[in-house]
């Protein structure tokens, strides 16, 4: 007998990150419920995992999405891109009054998200976590974290820096950011003066070198490659200038024709990509910092995701709605949740 008080839709279970997020649910004691709009795929998944039960659902079909999620405690979107996914899926979630969380590394998408459901996500008393995955959700808590021991709800500046020791992106994320680039019709993006703001601009990124502390070091990294970051952090923390840093040898990896996709080498899939993720943040002339480091940026998405879900169905959040990571959980305790998946620290 399925039990449905741990069930969790996963749409987009077949997905790379999909297949993280299913196996790391049943490693946590959730059943999955494996969701998405091609049959084929959703079967050849299910012949992995043969005691699941699948349902086909497209994202411009919401009967379907009802009909899917039925039963459900919660649901995983991981079908990008998001700017398609993202809406239908969370009115769904909505109907049906079970929390939502994504793996959106779109900004455009994220920022959807806060806009159009944040009062009808708080009076229906349900859950909504955007970004909930590597990019978006890991640096918002790290930022978090870092000040968390302080108080501090109002900052300067937050800077974020990838240390990638390479990027072999999935389908998913070039399909995404061609959407993004669409949207954007070809600017750039950054926040700074405490706004989002998309800007014309020639040439090449600024090269810099980012102080990534031992063992990892000083690398080469391109300043203002902007992520998700830019919109979970300000949406709780009040800051003038939140930076994106990017590794050169990551940036080269997913700019390059014919990019190729991540490689598995060991029994959980993940491929032998390592990173480190370094937040500095600063007020006046204080600084804090938080560092996390760990395997392939695809995987850990899952459990940050998986335990997001585990938080909200457990009563341990603190707030209902539309909401950014680090301000629906304890961040500080939410990364060390996450061990072994992922080593997290602070340095002041």
């Amino acid at each position: 007998m399925v039990d449905f008080a741990r069930t969790v839709a996963v749409f987009g279970a077949y997905g790379h990150t999909g297949r993280f997020v299913v196996a790391e649910l049943i490693d946590r004691g959730y059943v999955p419920l494996l969701v998405g709009r091609d049959e084929s795929k959703l079967q050849q998944l299910a012949s992995t995992y043969p005691q699941l039960i699948t349902r086909t659902a497209s994202a411009d079909d919401p009967a379907s999405l009802d009909q899917a999620f039925a039963d459900a405690a919660a649901v995983i979107n991981c079908a990008g891109p998001f700017a398609s996914t993202g809406i239908p899926v969370i009115e769904a979630a909505l109907r049906a009054g079970i929390p939502y969380v994504d793996v959106a590394a779109e900004i455009e998408a994220n920022v959807d998200t806060f806009a159009q459901f944040a009062e009808r996500a708080r009076a229906a008393d349900v859950a909504v976590v955007p970004a909930m995955a590597f990019f978006g959700g890991l640096g918002d808590l790290l930022a978090t974290a870092a000040v968390s021991d302080d108080g501090w709800t109002s900052v300067d500046e937050v800077h974020v820096a990838y240390g990638l020791s390479s990027w072999h992106p999935t389908a998913g994320t070039q399909a995404a950011g061609t959407v993004s680039h669409q949207r954007r019709a070809g600017q750039r993006v950054r926040f700074t003066e405490g706004a989002l703001t998309y800007y014309d601009a020639a040439g090449d990124l600024e090269l810099q070198e980012w102080p990534f502390p031992v063992p990892t070091g000083p690398r080469k990294v391109l300043a203002e490659f902007t992520m998700a970051d830019v919109v979970t952090i300000p949406s709780h923390l009040s800051v003038r200038e939140v930076r994106n840093y990017m590794a050169v040898e990551a940036a080269d990896d997913l700019a390059a024709p014919n990019a190729a996709a991540p490689t598995a080498v060991d029994e959980r899939g993940r491929s032998a990509q390592t990173f480190v993720v370094d937040v500095v943040v600063r007020r006046g002339d204080q600084e804090r910092r938080a560092l996390a480091s760990g395997q392939d940026i695809y995987a850990i998405s899952a459990p940050l995701a998986v335990e997001a879900v585990h938080r909200i169905l457990t009563g341990r959040t603190k707030i209902s709605g539309v909401a950014s990571a680090g301000e629906i959980f304890d961040a500080p305790d939410f990364l060390r949740s996450l061990a072994p998946h992922l080593v997290f620290e602070r340095r002041d």
